[in-house]
């Protein structure tokens, strides 16, 4: 047998399994198609013979696919699937396909669509089929305990059990007035929204800005933060709050906040280039 056609069968004997990880991934079916498609012609093009679980090394890069796709969605600003998910299927030809919607749930998908690419991808890979966090890691360029925290946050939204303080219009209320309040110099205003024992911190990059690595205590803070922000815009970073400073019209650095009890209890500023363009960022009005 060629090579060729031995890893045609090896590919069809996964075929399933890459659906039902692309389609809980994207929700829809059209799309389902083109990123198993694109698994296959990875794999065609790939010298798999040192590959050693090769389903293992399909679901891995039909989870990048996936990603990509999820990414590219979302930098179009498309709309949410909404409530028709999952698409009809339109005849018996492809009643697997309906067999693997009802699987899922129409449901699901729906609150799967809400989440960030970055944590649907570690909650569908970890919880729904059971990849350990080190394989799901370099994936979304994460490491192996960042990315089980993006499968927590997202377990949290799907089950309905949001976490401490997850009100989202009270957090953006601080995240909105430690804004105003550091553009305008306003200290006062800026002690108001901090934990007493907030920590700043910044990263190498950052620091080569002239930043401080860290940085303690609310008066501290606010003193660094005075009359600074104005470039900042309220931002969703993978899920949480942050601020995203856009200079010249490219996101140069990603301050990221922690809001405990609706305080700021903890800031963390990257300005590296290459960890920005890993996060999931949504810009918020």
């Amino acid at each position: 047998m060629d090579e060729k056609k031995f890893l045609a069968e090896k590919f069809e004997a996964n075929r399933a399994h890459l659906r039902a990880v692309a389609y809980r991934m994207l929700g829809s079916t059209s799309e389902v198609d083109d990123a198993v498609q694109e698994t296959w012609l990875r794999l065609s093009r790939s010298d798999s013979s040192e590959v050693e679980n090769l389903g293992g090394w399909l679901t891995t890069v039909v989870a990048r696919v996936c990603l990509d796709m999820l990414r590219s969605r979302k930098s179009r600003r498309e709309e949410p699937m909404g409530p028709h998910v999952p698409e009809p299927i339109a005849d018996d030809a492809h009643s697997r396909d309906a067999e693997m919607a009802d699987s899922v749930g129409a449901a699901l998908l729906v609150v799967l669509e809400t989440l960030a690419p970055a944590e649907r991808l570690a909650f569908v890979l970890h919880d729904m089929f059971a990849v350990p966090f080190e394989e799901i890691a370099p994936i979304v360029g994460r490491t192996p305990a960042a990315a089980r925290q993006l499968a927590s946050r997202a377990r949290r939204r799907v089950q309905g059990s949001p976490p401490p303080d997850a009100d989202f219009s009270r957090q953006k209320n601080v995240v909105d007035a430690f804004i105003k309040a550091s553009r305008e110099g306003d200290f006062e205003g800026l002690l108001a929204v901090l934990d007493p024992e907030v920590v700043f911190r910044a990263d190498s990059a950052a620091q080569r800005l002239g930043s401080l690595a860290e940085i303690r205590g609310a008066a501290a803070v606010a003193e660094s933060f005075k009359g600074r922000a104005q470039s900042a815009r309220p931002a969703l970073v993978d899920g949480a709050f942050a601020l995203a400073v856009i200079l010249g019209g490219q996101l140069r650095i990603v301050v990221r906040l922690t809001i405990s009890n609706d305080r700021i209890s903890a800031v963390d500023a990257v300005a590296d280039a290459e960890r920005i363009g890993q996060f999931d960022v949504d810009l918020l009005t």
